[in-house]
This record gives structure tokens, C-alpha cells and sequence, in this order.
């Protein structure tokens, strides 16, 4: 595939933010944005996004290569990925594959070689940076199952909780306790969380606003241990500040693998920091957010790591979200376990709605 046509634009995501837009011989991708993010995630831009369209058009000689396979993004590392951010590179790298799997008459999903389709995670009850007001300190209460139940559970929560109030995630508003969400989620056939530590520990010590408290390093670990025996949740992601490869190790030892111990502010789909995690024994889940690292030859190093080790693969949206749907089939194509969205809103249906149409085809 040689690449005959580049162009790049702007665009808002669902947050109404600037974001990237490139489109590579009539394939595009646009990349996405988080609100709550890791210390170690790549910068979405080297600078701002023009600065990085700036960097494209001067390295116009990237155009001249054939691209067959997944491996030839090595071309597009070696003159890019110190010169644009994440946002961007993800975007380029995403539009090429797109192109490539075209030539070979093949979607992308297929180009990659996957046809495991991943159960639906859906941030249903929202708290932490998503929402304003009063509100959970956890960040994500989560249901677990296809489109159908997934879209139920988010109709019985507006109701259980007499809200039209969503958050920038779509998740609905609550000014209810953690524990309290937590009693309503623990009906559900499958629930997860994301506490989202970081976003609320300063001085050593975690600092709950709802209800008040402030608990120690291993008060937080007791804590979440007794949340995971109590209510029983499959999934429970960032329980402790991004930089405790320790103590997210004792949690996961002492629940005995009852539930998924996931990382996300803590890996930042950084190869590094997952063999770290890994070989602590720190995680038996991940997060995998492509603009996170930016690089999908990164990404697919990480999911491998991941796959020879046991951990459970979840791919994720990010809170500013776009029409693109790539990483549906990226999840397809490389086996993820699950997907993490949202079932109500537009940029969130068009990926879940992308996973229903592959499972049609594979069908």
C-alpha cells in the first residue's frame, strides 16, 4: 500500500475539545482524549495539534514506502513517534493499518487476525472527575454483558435513582456513598469498579469526600480487600494510587484471584511498567487505551505480554470521545477479554454498535 493521500484536520470530541483527524488514502481515524490520566501517559500532542501536522508535512518521505503488514509501522515509528504525540501518532498509525487491510480486501479487525469477540463493560453509575457536585469518589460502577442487558441496566439505574442527570461519560449522576452504589450494583449478574485512587489520594493518605474519611496506605488496601469480600464485584481497576506496584500486589495475593486487580493510571499501556506489574504480580487485568502510549506497536508488544502471562486484556474508551471506532476492531483483532464503554451516547454506541456488526460477520 503506498500512501497516495494524507489529510489532517481538527475536530471536537464529545467533550467539546479539539482533536485530531487524519485520514491516510480515504481511511480515517480520529483519536480521543482522557479527562482522569495517568503521570506516565504520553502527551497527546508534542506541543498542539497543528505543531504536529507540521512535523507530517515536513517528513514527507514516508510516502515513498510500500506498507504490507502490521511490522512495517516500525517505518512510521522511526520518523515520527519523537516528533508528534500520542493522539497523533495513534491516529496515523490507526489510518495506515486501515489502508493496508483494504488493499488485502479485508477490515481491519480481520487484518489483525482476531475473531474473539469481548464482553461489554458499561460505566453505568458515575463519580470521581467525570461528575460534578456531590457524587460517589469512585470513579466507575460498571455492568458487565452484550449491548441488550448492558442498555437495560443503565435504564433501571436512571430510574432506581430519579436522575436524567448523565456525566461526560454518560454514566448517571448519583450523590449517593460508594457503598451504597455498591449495594445496588451487587444485584446485578456482573459489576465492576473503577476507584480511580489517584485522583483522590494526596499526602500519603486517600481522602474520601463521600462519605468522609481519610485512610492510610494499608487502611485503602484493608478497605478494598473487604469491598471485594463483601460485594463481590469480577472487576476492580486502580485501587491504589498509580505508583503502588506493591500494594496493588497484596491485594490481588490476599483476594485469591476472585476478581480482576486491573491497572490502568498504574501500566498506562506502557510496556515497562506491565512487565512490572507483571512480574510483582501486581495485576491480573489491564487496561489497554491506545492514545495512551500512542504507538500500536507498543499496544500489541503490551497485549502480548499480557496473553503469555493470563492477564485479562480490557480495551477502553476514553471520557472525550469521537464518532471513530477503531478500537472495536482493535479489540477484536488482537483477543481482548473485554471493552470498556458506555452504552448511551453517540461516540459510545458507535463502537458498541461496531462489535455488534463483527459479530454478525463472524457469525
Amino acid at each position: 500500500m503506498k500512501i497516495k493521500e494524507v489529510k489532517l484536520g481538527i475536530i471536537s470530541d464529545s467533550r467539546g475539545k479539539d482533536t485530531v483527524f487524519i485520514d491516510i488514502n480515504g481511511f480515517s481515524t480520529s483519536a480521543p482524549s482522557g479527562k482522569s490520566t495517568g503521570t506516565h501517559e504520553v502527551p497527546c500532542y508534542r506541543d498542539t495539534i497543528m505543531d504536529d501536522f507540521k512535523s507530517i508535512k515536513e517528513l514527507t518521505s514516508f510516502s515513498n514506502f510500500d506498507f504490507k503488514k502490521f511490522e512495517d509501522l516500525t517505518i512510521v515509528e522511526k520518523l515520527f513517534r519523537k516528533k508528534i504525540g500520542g493522539n497523533t501518532l495513534f491516529a496515523l498509525e490507526a489510518s495506515i493499518l486501515k489502508a493496508i487491510a483494504s488493499e488485502r480486501k479485508k477490515e481491519l479487525w480481520q487484518f489483525l487476525g482476531g475473531r474473539k469477540i469481548p464482553k461489554l463493560l458499561s460505566n453505568t453509575i458515575g463519580g470521581g472527575r467525570h461528575t460534578k457536585g456531590k457524587k460517589p469518589d469512585f470513579q466507575e460502577f460498571l455492568v458487565v454483558g452484550d449491548k441488550k442487558h448492558n442498555v437495560l441496566a443503565h435504564k433501571e439505574a436512571k430510574k432506581i435513582l430519579k436522575t436524567k442527570k448523565l456525566n461526560d461519560e454518560n454514566a448517571c449522576v448519583s450523590d449517593l456513598s460508594n457503598e451504597e452504589v455498591l449495594n445496588l450494583m451487587s444485584y446485578s449478574d456482573g459489576f465492576g469498579i473503577d476507584i480511580a485512587a489517584s485522583e483522590f489520594y494526596a499526602d500519603r493518605k486517600y481522602w474520601y469526600k463521600n462519605k468522609k474519611a481519610i485512610r492510610t496506605r494499608q487502611e485503602q488496601i484493608d478497605f478494598v480487600i473487604d469491598l471485594i469480600e463483601n460485594y463481590k464485584p469480577i472487576y476492580v481497576e486502580d485501587p491504589l494510587q498509580e505508583e503502588d506496584f506493591k500494594g496493588f500486589a497484596e491485594i490481588l495475593k490476599k483476594t485469591k484471584g476472585k476478581c480482576l486487580i486491573v491497572g490502568d493510571d498504574l501500566t498506562t499501556t506502557n510496556f515497562k511498567r506491565v512487565k512490572k506489574a507483571i512480574e510483582m504480580k501486581a495485576i491480573n487485568g489491564l487496561i489497554v487505551k491506545p492514545n495512551q502510549i500512542g504507538s500500536l506497536l507498543e499496544v500489541k508488544k503490551v497485549i502480548d505480554l499480557c496473553k503469555k502471562n493470563n492477564v485479562k486484556i480490557i480495551v477502553s474508551h476514553r471520557s472525550g470521545e469521537t464518532m471513530d471506532d477503531t478500537i472495536a476492531d482493535l479489540a477484536v483483532g488482537w483477543g481482548a477479554d473485554y471493552i470498556k464503554i458506555p452504552v448511551v451516547g453517540k461516540e459510545r454506541l458507535a463502537k458498541v454498535d461496531r462489535i455488534e456488526n463483527i459479530k454478525r460477520k463472524i457469525r
